[in-house]
């Protein structure tokens, strides 16, 4: 009777192991990013924050700086990428 078992049909196996290896995950292969970009992006959050200031007091007097819109959206892009890379 153990003969009976062994005549049963065996799964065919890979020809190449790597095709079945278990793969890592995105998040475990996605890089940090570089610290030298995130200190640059971190002066230029800084930079933009500070040149706010002047737009604010024009703003007191009812005139808006064009560019002050697009400094806003900057900071918020920048604010969220550092958040992000940080609290991993």
């Amino acid at each position: 009777m153990a003969q009976a078992r062994n005549n049963w049909p065996h799964p065919l196996e890979a020809a190449d192991d790597s095709a079945t290896a278990a793969k890592p995950t995105a998040p475990h292969l996605k890089a940090r990013a570089d610290p030298l970009d995130l200190q640059r992006e971190a002066k230029e959050l800084l930079e933009l924050s500070q040149s706010l200031q002047p737009d604010m007091e024009s703003v007191n007097h009812r005139i808006l700086p064009k560019d002050t819109i697009e400094k806003l959206k900057r900071i918020e892009k920048l604010s969220k990428r550092l958040r992000g890379e940080l609290g991993k």
